[in-house]
């Protein structure tokens, strides 16, 4: 696809699009004056927003999620379908943040796209991710890019995903062929995004309850697939594919080291804020369990960390408990609580102490004034980490666009822009505009 400008996104189009969101919510006047009360960012913080290729893409078919959001049983509430047509309309997208003021854009590549089938690479598909990076550099925005994002190959899923003991071998000759391809064109690259979500999932209340849900969508995948081994990244045995996703970033980030060893390769985790109202020593057995050894990976094969932080989790001795009584929920149904990404930044500079980047922050909502509200506060938590002396990188917002969100469909919303389900039309709302007036100063 061309990258040239399409039509109806320009400068001109982004400040109409001001004055309407404007117009909708006049209290977005009154949240800027909160920009007198910041103070300059530090020199050459990363501004932007997250964003998967999955999730946005659309027509990802010969990926392990497609399989399984289009099998009954299932545990996605709607299929994926065309997505936001991202795939198309990526030049669209890059104008919109590059309008807005923002100078970093994370998205991802598609393992499933790329080796469609074992050993066997498409170099239409890699000219494909050549032009997106290609176009965003043009757009003034540092390209962070993620090489996997919850979702392989059908192929790899069919032969075990991670939970085979060669596929370390198989990530990591993907890993390098992408960055031979492509790395060029890249400002910072992470291998997994939330490498530890499995860990995660074992921490929700309530998980008990969906095993059996999960076990049936995982049989329907490979009774579908005559594949008695399948297995996909957010359903896989953790005690079984941690150990050999921890070994495979280990030898992605060497072999990405030996084609560019001057390209920054970092990790991101899920880190929610653990706070205990009982033992104080909960907090340190529980950060275990949500982290186990990606630390020490960390620690050992990571050039930065991402934090990536929505909510906190409140701990006793029975486990996590739901949010307090009365709390405000998003409509993921965690506690709105921007104050924990200043938590996670905290323990993440003191127990890896490597460069941190916020690579996500978010919420899921139809109320547009929480959102700014939201971004504020956690803007507030970066600030003071960084009046501590942590060294903290950049602020990317979940997510530019209302994308699919894996089992909840289009029904949470975390978008800074609405999209348009038939005709794709991109609308900015206030919250963009927002965060768009402050990256544009520069002010944190």
């Amino acid at each position: 696809m061309s990258t040239q400008e399409p039509p109806g996104v320009g400068r001109r189009d982004i400040l109409a699009g001001a004055g309407a969101a404007l117009a909708l919510s006049p209290g977005l006047a009154n949240a800027t004056d909160k920009s007198k009360s910041r103070r300059p960012a530090p020199p050459g913080f990363l501004w932007g927003t997250a964003i998967s290729a999955y999730q946005s893409e659309g027509g990802n078919t010969n990926s392990d999620a497609w399989l399984m959001e289009n099998l009954r049983p299932s545990m996605f509430k709607e299929r994926s379908g065309d997505a936001c047509d991202s795939y198309h309309r990526y030049a669209e997208d890059f104008a919109i943040a590059g309008g807005l003021g923002f100078n970093c854009y994370r998205m991802g590549v598609e393992w499933a796209r790329i080796e469609p089938s074992e050993g066997s690479f498409s170099e239409a598909e890699l000219d494909h991710y050549a032009r997106m990076l290609e176009a965003c550099r043009a757009r003034g925005l540092k390209p962070m890019v993620t090489l996997n994002h919850f979702t392989t190959p059908l192929w790899f899923a069919k032969r075990g995903g991670f939970e085979a003991p060669d596929a370390p071998a198989l990530f990591a000759r993907y890993c390098t062929k992408v960055v031979e391809r492509l790395g060029g064109l890249m400002d910072k690259v992470t291998t997994f995004n939330e490498a530890n979500i499995r860990l995660l999932v074992d921490l929700m209340p309530g998980i008990q309850a969906a095993i059996p849900a999960v076990k049936a969508a995982v049989a329907a995948a490979a009774k579908a697939t005559d594949a008695p081994r399948f297995s996909r990244l957010a359903y896989a045995d953790p005690l079984v594919a941690t150990p050999i996703m921890q070994e495979a970033h280990r030898r992605a980030y060497d072999a990405i080291k030996q084609v560019r060893p001057e390209l920054p390769v970092g990790v991101t985790l899920t880190t929610q804020d653990i706070q205990s109202v009982a033992d104080p020593a909960l907090v340190e057995i529980f950060q275990r369990r949500l982290y186990g050894d990606w630390v020490e990976v960390a620690r050992t094969h990571a050039d930065f960390f991402g934090v990536q932080t929505y909510t906190r989790f409140i701990v006793d001795e029975n486990g996590v408990r739901p949010p307090p009584a009365g709390a405000e929920l998003t409509l993921s149904g965690y506690e709105f609580y921007p104050q924990a990404l200043a938590n996670t930044i905290r323990w993440a500079h003191g127990a890896i102490g490597k460069p941190i980047y916020v690579t996500e922050s978010g919420i899921g909502t139809n109320d547009d004034a929480r959102r700014i509200a939201f971004i504020d506060q956690a803007l507030d938590g970066v600030r003071q980490c960084l009046d501590e002396g942590i060294p903290v990188h950049s602020y990317l917002y979940w997510s530019l666009l209302d994308n699919f969100e894996w089992t909840s469909g289009y029904g949470v919303p975390f978008g800074l822009v609405a999209v348009n389900r038939q005709t794709f039309k991109r609308t900015l709302k206030p919250s963009a505009l927002h965060l768009g007036r402050i990256a544009r100063a520069n002010l944190i």
